[in-house]
């Protein structure tokens, strides 16, 4: 039996989602314990946390600000960050990243303040 899986991120279809535009690899392996997604930050991303979901960004590309709790903690290339469970939060600038869910990706676990969503929209994860 394998004990690896290999991806290239450019081989993953983007999928449009609240933070922007996101390829994500080892989402869809049943046994994986984190998944890896390479994000291009939107230009108006929305604030979100998750209740079980510890996140680690990386900045690969660009300069901007990581929204933590309505703190703007300022990044740039190869800033890391841990963001915990129930941490809001949202990146600010032009970037790319590498975000590590740890658990993997769930799209049961995106939660948004009650004024980040216009009434009856639901935003993409």
């Amino acid at each position: 039996m394998k004990r690896y899986e290999r991806l290239s991120f450019d081989e993953i279809p983007p999928v449009d989602c609240c933070c922007g535009t996101t390829r994500r690899a080892f989402a869809d392996l049943e046994d994986a314990p984190a998944s890896v997604h390479y994000l291009d930050v939107a230009d108006e991303p929305t604030c979100h946390y998750h209740r079980k979901t510890t996140e680690i960004y990386v900045i690969l590309e660009g300069e901007g600000a990581l929204e933590l709790d309505g703190e703007m903690v300022p990044v740039g290339p190869l800033s890391t960050v841990l963001i915990r469970p129930g941490c809001r939060h949202r990146a600010v600038g032009k970037m790319k990243l590498l975000n590590i869910p740890i658990p993997k990706h769930d799209d049961s676990d995106f939660f948004y303040e009650e004024d980040a969503v216009e009434a009856g929209e639901t935003p993409q994860h």
